[in-house]
Order: structure tokens, then C-alpha cells, then sequence
């Protein structure tokens, strides 16, 4: 039982410190890149989208069908979940009218529906180990949905608040720090705490990215976008090259879970 365990955790990275490092770096890869597709080169929302949803579900097929994990192709397929979840969550909010509150809420509840979905399917919504493809699929579906609802957060808060790029950022970085001390000192699901930072870390990368990105006079730093998304890329390889990247679960074993 134990080695049918650590096998089906092959397919996922040990979730550490470097983990969340190259996930911030991904989430702000995803906001530069897409906004470098659909403004920069002109294409728009919908058609961005299309391209990256194309991307995703090529990469998200390689993935399943592999049968160990490899780091490099993990992180592309979190890659191309950002990115097209900025095209989408920009599409939605913008393109269609809905609003960075209605974008907010919709997106939300696909992000709860697909875990009531996943556990009523499998009696279980924990991360601790992803490898048969019916997890995977509920696994890539969660992060799609959270990384989409990361970016029209982001949006939100930085745009309608009036805190601007740098304060929102500041605010979801103190929301992590949140959640961390709530992983180190209380019992709280450790399931739990996972998707909220993961879903966290999106609005911070989405921030980030726009305050590297966006004009000077919207309280950008006004960075090419396209030459922001290569020292990213170029970031994340380094990360994942000089990290270790051992495959294990995403929640510690002795952790006791409660969901």
C-alpha cells in the first residue's frame, strides 16, 4: 500500500519553499505574457484566450498521459493554466461586461463546484498524492478555475479599490503570510490551506505583473512586456534547473487532514 502511494505521487512535486517561489514566478509570467498576446500584439481577449486554451490542453493531455513526474513539463502546464486563465478572466470581465466583481463571483463558484464535484466523485479532495487521471483531471480543472479567479481578484483590487498595482500586492503578499502562519500554528486542513495559497498566489503574481508591465502614470514600471515575460521564463527554468524537484505530495503525510 505504501509503495502504491509513493507511486501515485509521482506525478506532482513535494510542495516546499522553492515550490511557491517558482509559482509566484509563474502566476507573474502568466499576467505579462497574456496581456503581451492580447494587448501588445493586438489580438484580443477572445482570440488570446483561444490560443492558450489550445497550449493548455496540449500540455494538460502530455501530463496525464505521462507516468512519472518531469519537472519541466509540471511547470509548463502551470504556465499555460495562468496565462490562459488571465486571457479568460479578462474576457469575461472586460469583453463581456460582466464586471471584476461578477467575474469574481462566477469563478468562485466554478472553483467550489469542481472540489464538491471532485469530492463527491472520490470521497476526497486532497492533494496529497495526483496520479490517476481522474485526480489529475479534477486537479488541473481546480487550478484553471483558481488561477482565472486569481487574475480577476488581482484586477479587482488593484484597479476599483484604488490601491494600485504595489498595495495590492502587498495585500494578498500579507494574505500568504496569513495563511502560512496558520499552517505552522493550528490544525487547520492542510487541503485547505493549499488551495487558498495557491489561489492566493495568482493575484499576487497578477499584480506583480502589471506593476512591471503597466505605464508609469498607472503606477507601473512600464517594462516591455514581452521582454518582462522573457526574464521571467528565463527565471522559472533557472528555479526549476537549480531547485531540487523531487516528486512527492502536496501536503505533509503526517499532517492530519480534516476534509
Amino acid at each position: 500500500m505504501q509503495k502504491a502511494l509513493a507511486d501515485a505521487a509521482s506525478k506532482v512535486p513535494a510542495v516546499t519553499l522553492g515550490f511557491w517561489l517558482i509559482k509566484i514566478l509563474a502566476t507573474t509570467l502568466g499576467e505579462t505574457g497574456g496581456d503581451a498576446i492580447t494587448m501588445t500584439l493586438g489580438l484580443g481577449y477572445l482570440i488570446g484566450t483561444a490560443i492558450f486554451a489550445a497550449l493548455l490542453v496540449v500540455l494538460v493531455t502530455a501530463q496525464i498521459r505521462s507516468r512519472h513526474f518531469h519537472p519541466y513539463l509540471y511547470w509548463a502546464v502551470i504556465v499555460a493554466t495562468t496565462t490562459a486563465g488571465t486571457t479568460l478572466a479578462d474576457f469575461c470581465d472586460r469583453s463581456l461586461g460582466i464586471g471584476y466583481v461578477g467575474g469574481s463571483s462566477i469563478l468562485f463558484a466554478l472553483v467550489i463546484a469542481t472540489l464538491g464535484i471532485w469530492y463527491w466523485s472520490l470521497g476526497s479532495i486532497a492533494v496529497d498524492h495526483v496520479a490517476a487521471p481522474k485526480v489529475e483531471i479534477f486537479y488541473w480543472a481546480t487550478i484553471m478555475f483558481s488561477q482565472t479567479l486569481g487574475t480577476a481578484l488581482g484586477d479587482f483590487l488593484a484597479d476599483t479599490t484604488g490601491l494600485g498595482y504595489d498595495g495590492g500586492a502587498l495585500v494578498f503578499g500579507a494574505a500568504i503570510g496569513v495563511v502560512a502562519l496558520l499552517y505552522y500554528r493550528t490544525r487547520i486542513s492542510r487541503t485547505f490551506l493549499f488551495w487558498a495559497a495557491f489561489i492566493l498566489t495568482r493575484p499576487l503574481g497578477a499584480t506583480v505583473g502589471d506593476f512591471l508591465d503597466k505605464p508609469v502614470a498607472a503606477g507601473g514600471l512600464a517594462l516591455g512586456r514581452f521582454e518582462a515575460s522573457a526574464v521571467l521564463a528565463a527565471a522559472i527554468v533557472l528555479c526549476v534547473a537549480l531547485i531540487p524537484q523531487r516528486a512527492g505530495r502536496h501536503v505533509a503525510v503526517e499532517a492530519q487532514e480534516l476534509i
